[in-house]
């Protein structure tokens, strides 16, 4: 079975839509990079106007709260992430200001978020397969989607402001990049990671940019650089196809009688799952509900 993602990759095009679910915060003052420097997993001060990034938020004990991608427009740095969820964001940042001279503003509705994606978008774009690369234009910015280059390119713009269309793209749902996301292994905030338990690196994050070893303290950083250097993880977040009634989220994925993974997000006959590498094996049969499942490694993944 092709994974959904080679799908959008073989065509000699490329295609956009809109995400919805995502909201922009915007950080700005004096002391904004400084401020996020201290509690993110990345380094914001690689984060300029021809270059984004990708990281998380932790608790202390590093478990996953938020992750979000950044990049510049103007003074401000704007942070992409889940909208349902921007609220409590916004305040859990808020405790952490003390005299910065930081301002956190919730700016969903003055901006889209998009995304052009397929064989083409890079080209389309004006820019190159380094991820993270980006350019500003005159209603936001636009860059390479800082995870993978296969993932497209993803856009912060003035509403209504830019039409993608000019970058020769064809419009299509949502879904569409719900299935191209998926068949590639990258997750989706908290539909793939779960607040206060998930552990960046059974997530991918490593090999997907969202941690910069060498940038010094921030919140859960010592516990996930003793997760990397004593090998603890165990288990990874991967594409599985599915074999019938797409399971629902938090579904058990079992080996005969053994416990062996999670479900997570899923669109059409692709989803993500949490699975323990013992029981990543041809040999070995694997069924979340009444669906078989055929777990794929990502051509990114390193386990």
């Amino acid at each position: 079975m092709f994974a959904a993602s080679q799908i959008y990759l073989d065509h000699a095009m490329s295609f956009h839509t809109y995400l919805p679910d995502r909201g922009v915060i915007a950080v700005t003052g004096d002391d904004s990079t400084g401020f996020l420097q201290g509690i993110v997993s990345n380094d914001v001060e690689k984060v300029t106007e021809t270059n984004a990034g990708y990281g998380a938020f932790l608790t202390p004990q590093g478990k996953y709260l938020y992750d979000f991608f950044m990049a510049r427009d103007g003074d401000a740095i704007l942070v992409d992430t889940e909208r349902a969820r921007i609220d409590t964001f916004i305040k859990r940042l808020a405790m952490y200001k003390l005299r910065a001279k930081v301002q956190l503003e919730d700016v969903s509705d003055q901006y889209d978020v998009a995304v052009v994606f397929g064989n083409d978008a890079i080209d389309t774009a004006g820019l190159d397969s380094t991820p993270g690369m980006g350019r500003p234009v005159d209603v936001g910015c636009i860059y390479v989607d800082p995870r993978l280059a296969d993932a497209g390119v993803r856009a912060m713009q003035r509403k209504g402001s830019f039409d993608l269309a000019t970058l020769g793209s064809e419009a299509v749902a949502y879904a569409d990049y719900d299935q191209h996301r998926i068949g590639l292994g990258l997750p989706d905030g908290s539909r793939d990671l779960v607040v206060e338990k998930s552990v960046l690196l059974e997530n991918g994050f490593d090999e997907l940019n969202g941690v910069d070893w060498g940038k010094g303290c921030y919140m859960g950083q010592e516990v996930t650089a003793r997760t990397k250097h004593r090998g603890l993880v165990k288990k990874r977040l991967m594409p599985v196809d599915i074999d019938g009634p797409a399971p629902e989220p938090g579904t058990p994925i079992m080996a005969d009688d053994r416990e062996a993974g999670e479900m997570r997000s899923s669109c059409g006959t692709v989803g993500l799952a949490v699975i323990k590498l013992d029981y990543v094996n041809d040999a070995i049969t694997l069924n979340a509900g009444d669906a078989r499942l055929a777990p794929r490694k990502p051509s990114w993944a390193t386990y």
